[in-house]
């Protein structure tokens, strides 16, 4: 038979979708007789969950995250031959070469990887080079690679370091984000670009995910979902979340393959050695009778309406969407908010941080507050630069960049320096409040740990007696 008579089953985009067109002489079957012809038996119940057939009946619909299963399906069986109308793997015009001598863990990460077959999660801490395990894969694969990023800031960083590592010229990274619309062989993006622009997705072969944590968020894992590249790589330091919605990590990128904790990088010298110390203070009798109070409100009502609270995610659907139409959910709300208040921001806090800032004089420290009103009153009473969310981006530029020439010697910022901004670096960090999650935990003591000479600290102040300490202590048992 000339190979023009040939009839293959056809991939191609349709939409967002990608559409699989069967052959003419399989096209008027019923579906389920279609994907008989089509599949093997041990593949039929994937692909009828996978598959859907258009309205006019002429191809099967299919999300382009399942395309490469389902391409293997189909070429698995081979009731006929396939072909696809895009490029599955577009390589570069050039074959990068990775600059940087690479860690053993970042070594060891990229096999991981690789036997994964190039698919899953590379959880490293802070400053332990995660931009480096991202060129070691684009060098690796050699395809169209496509960076997605959380923040304006990250785009720049990231091409910086990528030109750094892969010996090219910045210019021949692109960028597509705040204002840019430039697209390369290696193009970063952040993820709200890469949402807003799903035609993007379609050109490279390869994803990389930084802080992919953001990515199960509803809105962005529209991303990976409109995305047919096979090859995906995660980098977190602290995948977890405190919805559980982590767990989709393993279909919209791959398992994890990979992890080093920041005690295992420290004791082997690739990070900073460091102390974790935990100071304690205690609230003022009037303080204390108000949050003793504001709990007892929160605990009546959770406990009248045998309400189990487990997690964020049953305080959130139990007790703060109920206050929207009913009273007592709304006054429990407001008790837990004011007792939360309360403990996060005790008065004795700011003496006690007046205490560290004299005894680290000479030092750099970054100090965190969980309240944006406790980070302006830090700043106003200790006379040092704060960086919120408000802060406009020059200024903000201006403030780290005095605080790495050591013209500042004190910061104190709110969760916007949490990650997705290159901080200069320190000795020291103080966490005046905090939240429940470990990877804002994880994530603050990472801006310490850049490797020095000199032991890094953490210092964590937390109220006595109160939801803090309780919240400080399992945080620890989930190590």
């Amino acid at each position: 038979m000339a190979m023009e008579d040939v009839e293959y089953a056809v991939f191609e985009w349709r939409g967002r979708d990608i559409a699989l067109v069967p052959p003419a002489a399989l096209a008027g079957l019923d579906d389920a007789a279609l994907l008989r012809a089509l599949f093997a038996p041990e593949d039929l119940s994937a692909a009828s969950s996978l598959l859907t057939r258009d309205r006019k009946r002429t191809f099967l619909r299919l999300r382009p995250l399942d395309f490469a299963r389902l391409r293997a399906a189909l070429g698995a069986h081979a009731a006929c031959p396939v072909r696809v109308a895009f490029e599955e793997y577009p390589l570069l015009s050039w074959q990068p070469e990775a600059t940087v001598t690479a860690r053993p863990y970042q070594d060891a990460a990229l096999v991981a990887w690789r036997a994964a077959g190039y698919r899953g999660v590379v959880v490293l801490p802070t400053g332990a080079g995660k931009t480096v395990v991202g060129t070691l894969a684009i060098a690796d694969l050699g395809l169209w690679t496509l960076v997605v990023v959380p923040t304006i800031d990250l785009l720049r960083q990231w091409r910086a370091a990528l030109a750094q590592t892969l010996g090219c010229e910045g210019a021949q990274i692109g960028i597509f984000g705040g204002g840019l619309h430039e697209v390369q062989p290696i193009t970063v993006v952040t993820y709200e670009s890469a949402q807003l622009h799903p035609e993007l997705l379609r050109r490279f072969g390869l994803l990389i995910f930084d802080e992919c944590h953001h990515l199960p968020a509803p809105s962005y894992r529209q991303i990976a979902e409109g995305a047919a590249a096979a090859y995906r790589l995660g980098l977190s330091a602290t995948p977890e979340r405190a919805d559980m919605e982590h767990q989709a990590l393993g279909q919209l990128i791959g398992p994890e393959v990979y992890r080093r904790a920041p005690e295992e990088l420290s004791a082997a010298r690739y990070l900073a050695a460091y102390d974790e110390r935990r100071l304690e203070v205690t609230l003022a009798d009037e303080e204390r009778t108000r949050y003793d109070a504001a709990r007892a409100t929160y605990l009546d009502y959770v406990r009248r309406r045998r309400l189990v609270i487990a997690s964020p995610a049953d305080f959130q659907r139990k007790v703060l969407w109920a206050s929207a139409r009913d009273p007592e959910a709304r006054d429990a709300m407001l008790a837990w908010r004011e007792a939360r208040r309360l403990s996060l921001n005790a008065p004795a806090k700011l003496g006690l941080l007046e205490e560290l800032c004299a005894r680290h004089r000479d030092e750099r420290v970054l100090i965190f507050s969980e309240f944006n009103s406790l980070v302006e009153e830090v700043s106003r009473r200790f006379c040092m630069p704060q960086i919120t969310y408000k802060t406009p981006a020059e200024e903000r530029r201006l403030i780290l960049e005095r605080f790495r020439s050591g013209q500042y010697t004190k910061l104190v910022t709110g969760r916007v320096l949490n990650e997705g901004v290159d901080i200069p670096d320190c000795g020291v960090a103080v966490i005046v409040s905090g939240t429940a999650t470990r990877r804002e935990y994880v994530q603050r003591l990472g801006r310490v740990l850049r490797p020095k000479a000199a032991r890094a600290i953490l210092y964590e102040l937390v109220t006595a007696d109160t939801t803090e300490e309780r919240v400080a202590e399992r945080r620890r048992e989930e190590r």
